[in-house]
Formats: structure tokens, sequence, C-alpha cells
């Protein structure tokens, strides 16, 4: 059997059932105080370039899905969720420190660090569970930076949320993000960001199985125009997101 097929959630009346997607609700949504919707994502950098209109903004999601977020979060989120779900602390730690290590810039890292120490926190209190609270030992030792894929990870593991639906509400969330970030640059508008959401699901479905198929080895993207803009946003004079 294939580590795909293996991964798929159970019927309504096991872990993948409705108590696992009341938790990726929780997590994922907008009022969880992590701080992962004060973020854009890049999107702010490409807006201050003028390298982004409203036309262009479904290509961007998609590319940076295909190859930013899905082969770097994504990817981690599946590492970190099987990790934890084996007891295996040694592989939890070095994929949070590699995913870290992907991030060239000073403010991905420090965006993505913030977001999923928040998120550890909170989780290890309104999830519970023992893989959180042995990540956080690890994170405390600074054995591990608490990366928010990893952390989510985690938490979804400590949840019993099957990986498969897991990595696919991250998606999800990450997809909301840019879309909501989108509007506050006014990029779009209320009607047409669902129309984007939306047609996002056929790349959120192909991203999620590329992720489920990756190993360690594989972890991180490849996007050197978004980390450019990155760069720029970071030593911009005036911002309204934190990335």
């Amino acid at each position: 059997m294939s580590r795909v097929s293996e991964d798929r959630p159970g019927g309504s009346g096991g872990p993948g059932g409705l108590d696992a997607l009341l938790v990726c609700l929780q997590l994922t949504d907008s009022a969880f105080p992590s701080g992962f919707y004060t973020l854009s994502h890049g999107l702010e950098g490409y807006a201050q370039a003028k390298a982004v209109t409203p036309d262009t903004l479904p290509a961007l999601l998609a590319d940076l899905l295909r190859h930013g977020v899905g082969p770097s979060d994504a990817t981690a989120l599946v590492l970190a969720h099987r990790a934890a779900s084996a007891g295996d602390w040694q592989l939890l730690a070095e994929t949070d420190r590699r995913l870290h290590a992907t991030r060239l810039n000073r403010e991905l890292r420090l965006a993505s660090t913030r977001t999923g120490r928040q998120l550890l926190d909170i989780a290890r209190e309104s999830v519970g569970g023992g893989p959180l609270e042995r990540y956080a030992e690890l994170v405390a030792e600074k054995r591990a930076p608490g990366c928010q894929a990893v952390a989510a990870g985690v938490a979804y593991a400590s949840a019993g949320v099957p990986v498969e639906q897991a990595v696919t509400s991250d998606l999800f969330a990450f997809c909301a993000s840019f879309v909501g970030a989108a509007l506050r640059l006014r990029l779009t508008d209320h009607r047409k960001a669902q129309v984007v959401l939306r047609a996002a699901s056929p790349v959120i479905r192909e991203v999620v199985f590329a992720a489920l198929a990756r190993d360690l080895a594989d972890l991180g993207g490849c996007v050197p125009v978004a980390d450019a803009m990155s760069g720029r946003h970071e030593r911009a004079e005036a911002r309204l997101f934190a990335s």
C-alpha cells in the first residue's frame, strides 16, 4: 500500500470524523489568535513593487502553493505529524530546524516562529496532549525553533486528526489568509476573493498529495522572486503586514 493511501482518513465514526473536523475548523479559523492572519505571505511586497494585479493574483497564489508553501510548510507539517504520531522526537526537531533554515530572510523566520510558538502555546491549552507537551519541551530547550507548520502538524497529531485532513486544512488556511491580505491591500473585493479561493481547490489537492509523498531530504521550496519581494518588504518604511 502506498504512503498516500495509508494516510487517508477513515470513516465518519473514526478519528477522521466530526471531532477531527471541529479541530481543523478551530485551528484554521481567523479568530484563532496565533497571529497567522497578520501575515500577507509576501503579497504586500508584491503590491509595493506593483508586481501583482487583480488579474494575476490567482496565478501568484497557485505558484506560491506549488513551489513555495507546498514543498516547505506543507511538507514539514506532514513530516511533523508523522513524527509526533510515532514519537520520533529527533525527526520532529530535525524537520523544524530544516524548515527554519529554508527561510532566507529575517522577516520570514520571525513570522514563522512567532506564529508557531503562539500556536503551540494556545494549542497546549485548548487541544492538549502528550505530543504538544513534548514538542514544547524541545522548543524550550532550543532543540527546535518552533515553526508554524511544525507546531500545526504536532497539534493536529495530538488531536488525532489524520495527516491528509491536517495538511489540507492548513493549506486552505494559507489561501484564506492570502486572499484576506489581498482584500486589505485592495487587490480584490469580497465576491472575487471567494472566486479566487474556490478556484485554488484543484491546486490545493495537487499540493496535498505531493506533500504526502515527500521525505525530509525533499523539504524546501524554490521561489526566488517571492524571497526578493519579502526582502524588500522587510526594509520598507511603511508596512501593513508583518510579512
